[in-house]
């Protein structure tokens, strides 16, 4: 098991896996996790990274994070988006 993580489409496939899940559950909230997970698997596929499981993970997190901070930049709650009530609904 330790190293099946270590083979580059392995991390490419769990990225599209967690893509696929974020179509069933949308929100951005799966996406961040599943362009991490393919970021790790390109640099694994090309030898930038590699090694150890823990740091693989660890720049997996690392590109998850960054990912989920991008996405919400782009395509996050935007200035005046928040709905403001002046008025109660039962009136």
């Amino acid at each position: 098991m330790d190293g099946l993580w270590q083979v580059w489409w392995v991390w490419v496939v769990a990225g599209f896996a967690l893509g696929g899940l974020e179509v069933l559950a949308p929100g951005y909230i799966f996406l961040g996790f599943a362009i991490g997970a393919v970021l790790t698997g390109a640099l694994v596929g090309f030898g930038i990274l590699g090694g150890v499981v823990s740091g693989l993970l660890l720049a997996f997190a690392v590109l998850s994070l960054a990912a989920w901070f991008a996405l919400r930049r782009t395509m996050g709650v935007r200035a005046g988006q928040v709905k403001v009530w002046d008025r109660d609904i039962n009136d």
